[in-house]
């Protein structure tokens, strides 16, 4: 904000194939003097996952975020926490009571003060991203009595895309003299999100005739969610949500005899941010209103099962793999570098009566990339030091990005009643930051409006 106050917008690590590399990317490498907040976009790692070390640091201020946001942020942190510090209870107990005393809630569309003095006035608003439930971007109005100068600073965080279940879509501010801008997909339009319900009851069509599992690798926070959604309704108009008791006892494996099909969501953290989705409803957009409102529950039908246990998880998938019992299976995490969702494979990919489906983008050199890539000829993969030939079913289904893409990043910028002067482009690769650019400059050039592009090499 000045030369002896400033705000800090999200604090994530880098998720990557380097552990040398990631543990160096954990390290707060910046001054935390002048600090005046903490402000979370949303609370996916690449976004938080650097608040243990902030802390530890000695950061001791505010830590904003929108209302959801402070409801799915101690559940997320206290699974990496568990990950890679300690499963201490006391430990944790302090960890994230420390987190819940330094985090402020805020209304979406409410301006919150940070900074009142002689020299600066800063303000803060959050507004729906559309990303994940929860998520914002910021605006920043600072104001420098002594000039009289008022400049209002955009940060986009991660931007959702149109037609995205549960959540409603992003609308641009109002003005925003310099916006700093995610570029995560600068470079390509998505494929048809509308259709891609149409192809996923197609997939759990052929899991159905195949006797086999729908094994879905997903990520705990928002896929899952959205998923679920879909699947619901999927479900619903083929009827197959008849009365039926359906659970899962420790000591219990799936009932053979099931007239209808399960959905399993085999994660303990998707399950508890399950939970959470539903707790926070008000949220939700219109359409996902109705159906709670017509004695409908997307997050929690009949025939949803969570597995929590590890012994609960072995059992399915000894069940699920050496039976003919058709399933839908969605299991953490989503690139299938780790997680439950590696048993599975482990135990799937060698028969033809399993599907598994990706949703979308696979990071290169994950076991994901390898089985979307080579899945389909037949080849194998590397699971843990061992490989695995595979003869599963193998399909990718576009849509199902969180992300904005080109369009609809260009559609922020124009919906504005003031375009920005500045625009400088983050979050994506070069090459995405380099397109992005490029249609910027033409959209300005469409009103003959001056812009300021700039494009960080980082």
């Amino acid at each position: 904000m000045d030369a002896h106050s400033s705000l800090l917008i999200d604090c994530g690590i880098f998720q990557g194939n380097d552990s040398a590399a990631d543990e160096r990317a954990r390290k707060i490498d910046f001054s935390i003097q002048g600090i005046k907040a903490l402000i979370v976009t949303h609370v996916h790692a690449d976004h938080i996952g650097r608040i243990p070390y902030l802390l530890a640091a000695g950061f001791e201020g505010p830590i904003i975020c929108s209302e959801p946001s402070a409801k799915l942020l101690p559940l997320v942190l206290e699974d990496a926490f568990k990950l890679e510090f300690s499963r201490d209870t006391r430990t944790l107990d302090r960890y994230l009571q420390r987190v819940q005393k330094q985090t402020v809630a805020i209304p979406f569309g409410q301006w919150f003060s940070i900074s009142q003095s002689d020299a600066i006035q800063a303000r803060i608003r959050l507004q729906r991203a559309g990303h994940i439930l929860g998520s914002a971007y910021v605006e920043c109005d600072l104001t420098y009595p002594q000039t009289a100068l008022n400049r209002r600073v955009v940060f986009s965080g991660d931007l959702g895309a149109p037609n995205t279940p549960l959540l409603p879509g992003p609308k641009s501010p109002e003005r925003a003299d310099i916006l700093i801008l995610e570029s995560t997909y600068g470079d390509r339009l998505h494929e048809d999100r509308i259709t891609r319900h149409a192809r996923l009851e197609r997939a759990i069509d052929k899991a159905l005739a195949d006797q086999g599992t729908l094994l879905i690798p997903a990520f705990s926070l928002g896929r899952t969610q959205e998923l679920l959604y879909e699947i619901e309704d999927i479900l619903h108009r083929k009827s197959l949500l008849t009365p039926a008791n359906i659970s899962l006892d420790e000591d219990q494996c799936l009932p053979i005899n099931w007239p209808q099909l399960p959905v399993i969501i085999d994660s303990p953290l998707a399950s508890r941010l399950t939970a959470a989705y539903r707790g926070l409803d008000n949220y939700w957009n219109a359409e996902a209103q109705q159906r709670l409102e017509a004695g409908r529950n997307p997050l929690h039908f009949q025939q949803l099962i969570t597995v929590d246990s590890h012994a609960k998880h072995v059992q399915v998938v000894n069940y699920l793999s050496s039976t003919g019992r058709p399933a839908i299976v969605i299991a953490a995490n989503g690139m299938c570098s780790n997680g439950r969702v590696v048993n599975y494979l482990k135990a799937m990919l060698g028969d033809a009566r399993h599907n598994v489906f990706f949703m979308g983008y696979q990071a290169p050199g994950t076991p994901g990339a390898a089985i979307q890539k080579y899945g389909p000829k037949g080849g194998y993969v590397d699971l843990e030091g061992e490989r695995y030939r595979i003869s599963a079913d193998i399909t990718t289904l576009g849509g199902y990005s969180a992300h904005a893409d080109q369009l609809d990043l260009l559609n922020f910028v124009s919906g504005m009643d003031k375009w920005p002067e500045q625009i400088k482009l983050v979050h994506g690769e070069m090459s995405a930051k380099q397109a992005l650019a490029a249609k910027l400059q033409a959209l300005y050039s469409t009103r003959n409006l001056p812009v300021d592009v700039l494009v960080p090499a980082s």
